[in-house]
């Protein structure tokens, strides 16, 4: 590798390259590069999804779910104001995209993790007192809401939609 970089021109700063095993039959040789060993790593994010050496996206939803946490507190501590449309503008703007990022790739399909991503929503539909007898899906009608899972069903809809009207970049037949 370092010949080939040598040949084209184009250096590698050691210190940042890094190794992932990924599978448990990874026979995890140690790699080195310029008289450096590589680092080896089990956990890396890139383009904001957090990947693990067992593919498993459950470590990924955990960080966006403590990403939203953080943002729903920041909303619901900045604004006093219990207005149904500024806070559901900024919940749509503000906290839902770290909830749905990357779904459509990496969709949680762990029951647990579904219920860790809806727990936000499901607390930012009881800031209004208001509705806070009624229930979960109550609550989400009234505000013009879906559940996160329903969101995630519908984007997979649309996708299959575009693939099979040749809207999409994958055709259905490759797909399918």
């Amino acid at each position: 590798m370092l010949e080939w970089s040598r040949e084209w021109q184009m250096k590698f700063n050691v210190e940042k390259c890094k190794v992932m095993h990924v599978g448990s039959s990874n026979p995890r040789y140690t790699y080195e590069m310029d008289g450096s060993e590589i680092q080896v790593i089990h956990e890396e994010k890139d383009l904001g999804v957090t990947i693990v050496d067992n593919l498993k996206t459950s470590v990924h939803y955990a960080h966006q779910y403590a990403k939203a946490n953080r943002m729903f507190g920041i909303l619901r501590r900045t604004f006093k104001t219990r207005s149904k449309p500024v806070l559901l503008k900024m919940y749509k703007s503000v906290v839902r995209p770290h909830l749905k990022y990357c779904s459509s790739v990496w969709s949680p399909h762990y029951k647990k993790v579904k219920e860790l991503l809806e727990k936000i929503q499901h607390r930012f539909t009881r800031l209004f007192k208001e509705l806070r007898q009624l229930t979960y899906a109550e609550r989400l009608d009234v505000l013009g809401l879906w559940s996160l899972e329903e969101r995630r069903n519908r984007a997979d809809l649309v996708e299959v939609y575009k693939m099979i009207n040749g809207q999409s970049a994958i055709p259905a037949i490759k797909f399918f």
